[in-house]
C-alpha cells in the first residue's frame, strides 16, 4: 500500500535484468532421469554413439542460450449440467379389531381405523454450467537456465511492456527437448513440459478491476 501511495501519478518500474536463478524463490529442476550412457568412440569413423546431431547447428543447447517460445493459447470449455429428484411417500395404519382391546389401548374418541397416518414429499434440482473461453497468441524469448542429465533443457523466460500507465508482464517455464527446438532456434509453447505460462499485469487499470483489500478480507471471513 505505501509503495502505491508513493507512486500516484506514475507509471509501473520496469524490473530490472537479472538472473533467474538468483530469484529467492528460484529452485533447480529435479525430475527422474534415465542412467547416462557412456559415449563409445568408433575407430575411423566420425560418429559418436549417444550424439543427437551429426552436424552442430546455432539452435539453444547451453546455458546461458536463448532461444524463441511461440505462446499459442486457444482454450474453451462448455459444460452444463442438471439434476433433479422427486419422491413422494404415504403410510396409513389403523386396528379396526386388536383381539377386543381396542377399546381399552385406544383412549376414547380415537378411531381405530386412522390411528397412524404419515406423508412425505420431497423434490430437489440442480442445475450448473460452466463457459470458458482463453485465447493468447504471442512471442516472447527464454533463456535456458539447466541442463538436466538426460539432455533436456529448462528454460524460463520474462517479458514486460509498459503501456502509458499499465504493465502487461507475460513469464514462461518448463522442460524442453533438445530436439523439438525448430531450425529457427523457435518452439511451440504446446512442447514444453511442466509448463508454467503466467499473463497478467499491472497498474492503474489492473488496480480499478481489482476489489478493495476490505472487501477481500470480508469475503474470505463472511460465511454467507
Amino acid at each position: 500500500m505505501a509503495d502505491r501511495l508513493a507512486n500516484i501519478g506514475k507509471a509501473p518500474n520496469l524490473s530490472a535484468i537479472d538472473d533467474p536463478t538468483a530469484s529467492p524463490g528460484y529452485k533447480p529442476v529435479s525430475l527422474p532421469m534415465p542412467e547416462p550412457e557412456k559415449p563409445i568412440f568408433q575407430a575411423n569413423s566420425l560418429w559418436r554413439s549417444g550424439s543427437r546431431g551429426f552436424f552442430k547447428d546455432q539452435r539453444a543447447m547451453r546455458v546461458g542460450d536463448i532461444l524463441t517460445v511461440k505462446v499459442v493459447i486457444n482454450d474453451s470449455a462448455d459444460i452444463s449440467n442438471t439434476t433433479a429428484r422427486s419422491r413422494q411417500n404415504s403410510e396409513d395404519m389403523g386396528a379396526k379389531s386388536l383381539f377386543g382391546l381396542e377399546g381399552k389401548l385406544v383412549p376414547k374418541g380415537t378411531d381405530p381405523a386412522g390411528m397412524l397416518a404419515t406423508t412425505s414429499d420431497s423434490s430437489s434440482t440442480g442445475t450448473g454450467s460452466v463457459k470458458r473461453s482463453e485465447a493468447l497468441t504471442t512471442n516472447i524469448g527464454a533463456l535456458i537456465t539447466q541442463i538436466l542429465p538426460n539432455g533436456n533443457m529448462v528454460i524460463e523466460g520474462r517479458q514486460e511492456v509498459r503501456v502509458n500507465f499499465e504493465m502487461r508482464e507475460l513469464i514462461v517455464a518448463g522442460v524442453v527437448r533438445p530436439e523439438d527446438v525448430e531450425s529457427d532456434n523457435t518452439i511451440d509453447s504446446t512442447k514444453i513440459a511442466q509448463a508454467r505460462i503466467s499473463y497478467g499485469g499491472r497498474g492503474q487499470i489492473t488496480d480499478v478491476q481489482q476489489p478493495r483489500y476490505g472487501q477481500q478480507v470480508m469475503d474470505v471471513l463472511l460465511p454467507f
